[in-house]
C-alpha cells in the first residue's frame, strides 16, 4: 500500500507559520516541521499578517493568501483561496489536512480532483458566545458536513472523539498534541519583567468568553493570594468582553502583558509560574495546558472533560470564580506541595503527549489517505430513537485489525444533525 513513501501534504485552514495564536496554528508548525524532516513535501497556507516571513518555515513551504477581516468569513474565505490555489497547481497535493470543521463545506471541492482530505474538527465551536445564532447553526451544520465529506476526521481529545461518536456514529483518528518539555529553564527574561520565579500565577490565554479570563481574575481578585496574577493574551476583534478583561486588569494585583510571541520568554513564564490558571472550556487539547504540564507547573484548570482528560489525577479544577480563591491561597501556603504536583503533571506530559509521536501518527494517516483508504460511508449515524451509535474505529486501527489490502470506501450518506449534552463537571476540587 506505500503507506510510507513521500507525499505531497498540504495543511489549510490555520492562521499558518511561524505559529503566533493558537492551538492550531503550535500543531501545524510541530506537527509540519517533522513531516518535513521525514521527507514529505509540506506546504501551509497562510495568512498575510503585514510581516515577511519569507517563503519557508523550518523545512515547510509557505503560502500566503489573503483573507476577508470579518469575524464571521475570514477563516472560510481564507480556505476557499487556499483550496482554489492549490487546485490550480500543476502537481496537486496527495493528501490535504484541513483544520476546523467550519471549513468542511469546501470539502467537495477537494473531492472534484480526488484529493483526500482528513478534517481536524478542533473543539465545539457552536458553544463559542462569540457567535451568533446563525453562526452557531452555521458550525453546527458544519460538523455534520466533516463527517460526511472528509475521508477521514481527527479528533484531538477523547471527549471530542466521544462526541461525533455519540452524535453521528462517526469514527475518529484521535490524535492528541504535543507537550514542550522544560528542565532548570533560565530565569532572566521572566526577571526582566519585574517578576521572580515562583512569584506569581500565570494566565495564557486569547480574551474570548469560553476562555474564562474575567472568572480567573475576578477569583484571583476576591481572594486572599499575595502574588499577582499575570495575563498573557489579546483578542483580535475588540468587544464588551475584552473591555471587561482589560478593566479588571487595572487592579494593581493583576499585570495584562498582551501577546507574547518570543518563545523563550513565553516559555520562562509557563516553568516559573507557581500556579497555570487555565480557563478554556470548549476546545480539546489544548496546546497552552500541555505547555504548561511541560514546563513542571502546577494547574488549575475550568470544570470541563477536556481539561479532566488532559491533567487526570494531578489536575486542580475551578467552575465559579469563589472556587479559585482557596486553591490560589493553599499554593502560597504550601509552594513545595504545588512544584511537586507540576513535577508530576510534566512526567505524565512526557509520558502522554510526544510531539514526535503526534507527527508520526499524521504521516501514518496520510500515507493510508494517500493509498486510497477512506473512512467515508463508514458512519453508522446517531439514532433518533435513543440507544448507542454502532462501534465504530479509526482508520489506523483497522487496517492494524485487518492488514494492508484495504481499498477506497463509498461516498457517505446523510447523517443525524448534532446534539451535545454538557459533560463538564460543577464542582471545584483538587483530585487526590
Amino acid at each position: 500500500m506505500h503507506a510510507n513513501r513521500s507525499l505531497r501534504i498540504a495543511m489549510i485552514g490555520t492562521r499558518g507559520v511561524p505559529a503566533r495564536y493558537g492551538g492550531f496554528e503550535t500543531a501545524v508548525e510541530e506537527i509540519g516541521a517533522r513531516l518535513a524532516a521525514s521527507g514529505h513535501t509540506v506546504t501551509v497556507y497562510c495568512r498575510r499578517d503585514g510581516e515577511h516571513h519569507g517563503p519557508t518555515h523550518r523545512g515547510m513551504h509557505r503560502v500566503e493568501l489573503p483573507a476577508l477581516r470579518r469575524r464571521s468569513l475570514e477563516t472560510l474565505s481564507h480556505t476557499l483561496l487556499s483550496v482554489l490555489h492549490l487546485l490550480t497547481r500543476r502537481r496537486a497535493p496527495d493528501v490535504v489536512l484541513l483544520f476546523n470543521a467550519a471549513n468542511a463545506a469546501l470539502l467537495p471541492l477537494l473531492r472534484l480532483r480526488g484529493i483526500p482530505a482528513a478534517t481536524h474538527v478542533d473543539g465545539l465551536e457552536w458553544k463559542r458566545d462569540k457567535w451568533s445564532g446563525t453562526g452557531k447553526r452555521y458550525y453546527r451544520a458544519a460538523e455534520s458536513l466533516a463527517v460526511r465529506w472528509s475521508d477521514a476526521l481527527i479528533a484531538d481529545a477523547a471527549g471530542i472523539a466521544a462526541y461525533y461518536r455519540e452524535e453521528f456514529g462517526a469514527a475518529t483518528e484521535q490524535i492528541a498534541y504535543g507537550a514542550p518539555i522544560q528542565r532548570s529553564p533560565a530565569s532572566d527574561r521572566v526577571e526582566a519583567l519585574g517578576l521572580a520565579p515562583g512569584g506569581y500565577h500565570l494566565v495564557v490565554a486569547r480574551f474570548e468568553p469560553e476562555n474564562h479570563v474575567d472568572l480567573l481574575l475576578r477569583g484571583h481578585l476576591a481572594s486572599r493570594a499575595a502574588l499577582p496574577v499575570v495575563v498573557v493574551g489579546s483578542a483580535p476583534y475588540p468587544g464588551e468582553h475584552v473591555a471587561a478583561i482589560q478593566a479588571l486588569g487595572e487592579d494593581e494585583r493583576v499585570r495584562l502583558l498582551g501577546p507574547v510571541w518570543e518563545t523563550e520568554t513565553l516559555d520562562q513564564l509557563y516553568a516559573h509560574a507557581l500556579t497555570y490558571l487555565h480557563g478554556h472550556s470548549v476546545g480539546g487539547t489544548n496546546p497552552s495546558l500541555l505547555r504548561a504540564m511541560g514546563a513542571g507547573t502546577a494547574v488549575v484548570a475550568y470544570d470541563v472533560v477536556f481539561n479532566r482528560e488532559v491533567l487526570g489525577e494531578r489536575g486542580c479544577f475551578v467552575w465559579a470564580p469563589e472556587d479559585l480563591g482557596p486553591l490560589l491561597e493553599a499554593a502560597e501556603a504550601d509552594p513545595g506541595a504545588w512544584h511537586e504536583r507540576g513535577a508530576a503533571l510534566r512526567e505524565r506530559a512526557e509520558r502522554t503527549y510526544s510531539w514526535d509521536a503526534v507527527a508520526r501518527d499524521y504521516g501514518l494517516l496520510a500515507g493510508l489517505l494517500a493509498a486510497g483508504v477512506s473512512q467515508r460511508g463508514e458512519h453508522s449515524g446517531a439514532r433518533a430513537s435513543g440507544g448507542e451509535p454502532a462501534a465504530v474505529v479509526g482508520l489506523q486501527t483497522r487496517v492494524a485489525a485487518e492488514g494492508a489490502g484495504v481499498g477506497a470506501r463509498p461516498r457517505g450518506e446523510d447523517h443525524a444533525g448534532p446534539r451535545h449534552e454538557d459533560h463538564a463537571g460543577r464542582r471545584a476540587s483538587v483530585a487526590s
